[in-house]
C-alpha cells in the first residue's frame, strides 16, 4: 500500500509539474506574439502601479494620527478615532446629505442627457449636419472648469446677461442666483451637463453602431414608426453599454466634483453647495488634519465600492449585463 501510495503521490507531482511547465510554455508565447500591443500597454500599467495602487497604503493613516515626523509607519495608531469623530460632528449628516442629493439630481438630468442626445443624433439623416451638430457639442469639454465657472459667474451675476433678459423681457427683479442657497444645485446640475453631454454622448454612438440595420428594417417591414424603431430597436440595443455606465456612475454617488463647486460655493450657499468632496479639502488640506481627511475619503471610496458590486449585482439579476 506504501509503494502504490508513493507511486501515485509521484505521478500527481509529475503532472503537476507538466502542467506548470505548459501553462509557463503558453504565456511565453502569448507574450511572444502580442509583444507589440503589451509594449503599447506598459505606459498604462506603470501609471495605474504608481499612481493608483501604490498611494493606496497611504490609506492607512485614516486609522493613525499621523505625523510628518514620524511617517506613516511611525505614527500612533488611533484605529476609527476619525471615523467616529466625522460621524458625531454636526456637519456629517448634512453634508452626506449634500452630497446624494446632487448626486441623485445628477442622475436623474445628466445620466440621460448623452444618451438622448446620442439617439437623436443618430436619426439624423444628413450627414454633414450630423457633424457639424456633434463637433459643436464637443467643444464645451474642452473648455477649463476655470473658464466654464467663470462664464457662469459672469451670466448669472445681478447685472449679468440672464438677469438682463429677464428684466428686460420678463420685468423679474434681477435675482442673485450665487447667493441664493436653493439655486446652487440647479446651477450645478445645469453646468456639468451642459459641459458634458456631447463628450458623453460618444460611447452611445459607438454603441449605435454595433446595432445590426436588419433589425430597423424587419421593423419598418412590420409597420414601426420611427419613434417605435427607437423604443424597441435602438434602445434595447444600447442597453448593456447604459448599464455599464449606471454602474461607473453609481460608484461615484458620493464623489461630486469639488473643483466646480470650490469655484461657484460661497459662505452663502454652504448650506446646499458644501459637500465631502470639499469638506475633506477644507479639514484635510487646508488645516493639515491629514488623518481626519483622510478617513473621510477611505469613507468615501468605501461607499462607492458597495454601490458597485450591489449595483452589479442587481444588473446582473435584472438585465443580464455588467461590469463582470
Amino acid at each position: 500500500m506504501k509503494t502504490i501510495r508513493e507511486s501515485g503521490s509521484s505521478i500527481t507531482k509529475k503532472m503537476t509539474k507538466a502542467n506548470i511547465t505548459s501553462a509557463f510554455r503558453g504565456f511565453f508565447e502569448i507574450v511572444k506574439k502580442d509583444r507589440a500591443l503589451l509594449i503599447m500597454l506598459l505606459p498604462f500599467f506603470f501609471y495605474y502601479i504608481v499612481l493608483k495602487y501604490i498611494p493606496m497604503y497611504g490609506v492607512t493613516i485614516a486609522f493613525k494620527d499621523f505625523s510628518f515626523g514620524k511617517g506613516i509607519l511611525g505614527s500612533e495608531w488611533v484605529g476609527l478615532k476619525y471615523f467616529i469623530k466625522f460621524f458625531n460632528g454636526y456637519d456629517a449628516w448634512k453634508l452626506i446629505r449634500n452630497t446624494l442629493l446632487i448626486s441623485f439630481y445628477s442622475l436623474i438630468f445628466s445620466f440621460p442627457a448623452p444618451i438622448i442626445f446620442a439617439i437623436l443624433l443618430n436619426e439624423l439623416k444628413s450627414d454633414k449636419f450630423k457633424k457639424i451638430t456633434q463637433t459643436i457639442s464637443y467643444l464645451p469639454h474642452f473648455i477649463s472648469t476655470v473658464i466654464v465657472c467663470g462664464m457662469v459667474y459672469n451670466f448669472l451675476q445681478v447685472d449679468g446677461i440672464i438677469n438682463i433678459l429677464l428684466s428686460r423681457g420678463l420685468g423679474i427683479k434681477p435675482i442673485p442666483f450665487l447667493l441664493l442657497s436653493e439655486w446652487f444645485r440647479t446651477i450645478f446640475i445645469a453646468m456639468g451637463t451642459w459641459k458634458g453631454f456631447g463628450w458623453g454622448a460618444i460611447i452611445y454612438l459607438t454603441a449605435l453602431t454595433g446595432i445590426d440595420p436588419q433589425l430597423y428594417e424587419a421593423a419598418y417591414m412590420d409597420g414601426a414608426n420611427r419613434f417605435q424603431r427607437i423604443i424597441h430597436v435602438t434602445i434595447p440595443g444600447i442597453v448593456p453599454v447604459i448599464v455599464i455606465m449606471l454602474i461607473l456612475r453609481l460608484g461615484d454617488i458620493l464623489e461630486v466634483s469639488s473643483e466646480s463647486i470650490l469655484l461657484l460655493y460661497n459662505s452663502a450657499t454652504y448650506e446646499t453647495a458644501d459637500v465631502i468632496s470639499t469638506y475633506v479639502y477644507r479639514r484635510g488640506l487646508l488645516e493639515r488634519n491629514y488623518s481626519f481627511g483622510a478617513a473621510v475619503g477611505f469613507f468615501q471610496s468605501f461607499v462607492g465600492l458597495i454601490m458597485v458590486l450591489l449595483s452589479n449585482k442587481l444588473a446582473r439579476r435584472y438585465t443580464g449585463s455588467g461590469l463582470w
